[in-house]
Order: structure tokens, then sequence, then C-alpha cells
């Protein structure tokens, strides 16, 4: 398996990956979310990478950047969304994926790391819940005990309370 950084001709194969992903009612909205995602401006850019296996796309994610909803100050990046194709999961890409996604987002220095998922899951790569408490997201939360931070480089969270913007492909509050 590769994991490579994904470009604008991979749009199809992430959507694909996306749609067979996701239950029925989520996947059109994700698959569409996914593929905003490669033409997203954003500063910093979005990070979107792709799994391969012989050549073919099985795996997707993408890290945007988050900003102060009251300063603009960039603080990091969420991961969102994340896709492994039915017929390829159970086989670790996913965790090779955010492993991958975390490894680069590092080098460019230090910040915050906020995913809105499972927490058995996310909690493995460092992920917590109550270092998610330090960010209000942008929307009210269908499920709070998914919304979960982890510092990427030397990084402290902050002492009070900050509320985030994100990235255009994510204001809307029908995936929150």
């Amino acid at each position: 398996m590769k994991v490579r950084k994904a470009i604008q001709n991979d749009a199809d194969a992430i959507r694909s990956v996306h749609l067979a992903a996701f239950p029925e009612g989520e996947r059109d909205l994700i698959s569409d979310v996914a593929v905003e995602m490669l033409s997203e401006a954003a500063s910093p850019p979005v990070l979107s990478l792709v799994a391969e296996v012989d050549d073919i796309i099985v795996g997707h994610i993408a890290f945007s950047p988050v900003t102060s909803s009251d300063t603009k100050e960039h603080l990091g990046y969420i991961l969102a969304p994340l896709a492994v194709s039915p017929s390829h999961q159970k086989r670790g890409i996913a965790s090779q994926l955010i492993n991958s996604g975390v490894e680069r987002l590092s080098e460019l220095g230090p910040g915050v790391l906020l995913v809105y998922g499972d927490p058995d899951f996310y909690s493995r790569f460092g992920f917590g819940a109550d270092r998610g408490e330090c960010y209000t997201p942008p929307y009210q939360l269908e499920y709070a005990f998914g919304w979960q931070a982890m510092a990427l480089g030397d990084f402290d969270f902050p002492s009070s309370e900050i509320s985030i913007s994100c990235v255009s492909s994510l204001c809307n509050p029908a995936l929150w």
C-alpha cells in the first residue's frame, strides 16, 4: 500500500471510496465534501491524502486548517473526512492514512488536530475528548462525546475555550 498526496484527477476515485464507505443518508454529503476539499482555497492549504493498492485508490483522508473565530489566527487542523473502501477495511489503511497525515502536519509546526468521530477508534492515535473541550466547534454537535483533539508537535492547549472556524467545505450544520 502507498500513501500519497491527492490530486484533482483523483476526484472520481475519492468520491467512489466515500460513496462505498458511508451509509445511505450520509454518503452523498460526505463524498461531496471529500471532493470539494481537493479545490478548497485555504491558507495553509488542505492536506488531502489517498491510499493506493495496486495503483487503485482504496482510501482517502483530508486535513483542513482551523482558525480562531475571533482572531482568525491559525490554530491547527481538523481531520475530516476519512474513508476506506469496504473491500479494504480492517487492514490498517485508515491508521496509515492518519499516521501519515499526523507526521506531515507535525513537520509544519505545532498546533492542534481536531476530529469529530468515534472515541474508541481515534483515542489510539492520541486524540482525547478532554483536550477537545478547549475548542468550540462551529455548529452544535449531535454527539458531543465525539469531539476530540490531540497535539501536533510541542503544543500547549489553551487554558480558556476558543471558538473555531473551518474551511467552507465543512461549513454545513448537517456534517456536525
